[in-house]
């Protein structure tokens, strides 16, 4: 199946602002679905509240667009209901790991079958430019302006601690890189998280002095390097990028089927 095949093209051009790092993640879901050769009719993609949220929108699957932060929840609801379908579920950082971080954990200790894509860019760039899980120590935004105090989350540390079979992390730069880091997401049998490291020239970089979109771009491909590289060892504040985490256990739904199965025989 063609590319454009998977998109509405009825509702481009997209709402995101110039700049915006979540187009790119669009484009490279969008050629892992391809390149895996899904029907669309087999997928269903939910997402919450958010501008990462959008992305549901734009592609021609069956869609979900849940309240903010619960995406996982209607998504386990989805799987559970159907396993046979693949569930795609795009979330902004807040909606993971913020109103949506319980939902998060527990589905990564579940190890329920769907991919969760968290892409970070951030801040809360739908409502105004607030602070999120994500933001870190000394950031600037909307409700802090005199900068932030919290420490940030680790979403690679964060899914690993919690149990998840597949973790990764990619940005909106690395073009190639991030349809197949995708790709083997939604080939995993597991529950899949990959953080996408996504710009907001509108307000993260606007409010912390962080020059154009290109320039944002730029500091994506400067900033991280390979799991394990040598620029790592040399300069230990790059952050990292790949995947971390890939292993095999019992997957939620098959274990349940289990459970109906003795439970119809009885024993």
């Amino acid at each position: 199946m063609a590319v454009k095949e998977y998109i509405r093209e009825r509702f481009f051009p997209h709402i995101w602002c110039p700049g915006c790092g979540h187009g790119v993640v669009l484009g490279g879901l969008v050629r892992a679905v391809e390149a895996i050769g899904l029907k669309k009719n087999d997928i269903v993609m939910v997402s919450g509240i958010g501008c990462s949220s959008r992305i549901v929108g734009y592609m021609d699957f069956h869609t979900l667009h849940a309240i903010h932060g619960r995406a996982l929840a209607f998504a386990v609801g989805v799987k559970m209901s159907r396993p046979e379908l693949t569930l795609l579920v795009p979330m902004g950082d807040g909606d993971a790991l913020s109103i949506g971080g319980n939902h998060f954990i527990h589905a990564c200790r579940r190890n329920i079958d769907m991919t969760a894509i968290v892409m970070n860019n951030k801040v809360y760039g739908m409502t105004g430019g607030q602070y999120s899980p994500l933001s870190g120590y000394g950031t600037m935004a909307t409700t802090a302006p005199y900068t932030n105090i919290d420490q940030e989350f680790d979403v690679v540390n964060i899914a690993t601690a919690a149990g998840a079979t597949f973790v990764a992390r990619t940005t909106s730069y690395h073009v190639q890189q991030l349809p197949e880091v995708l790709e083997e997401a939604i080939r995993h049998k597991g529950f899949s998280v990959v953080e996408v490291m996504s710009p907001c020239p509108t307000y993260y970089g606007r409010k912390n002095k962080e020059g154009s979109a290109v320039d944002m771009m730029e500091r994506l491909k400067n900033t991280t390097t390979p799991i394990g590289s040598k620029a790592k060892r040399e300069n230990p504040s790059l952050i990292e990028r790949g995947v971390f985490v890939k292993k095999e256990m019992p997957e939620y739904c098959a274990e349940y089927q289990k459970i109906i199965e003795r439970a119809m025989k009885g024993n």
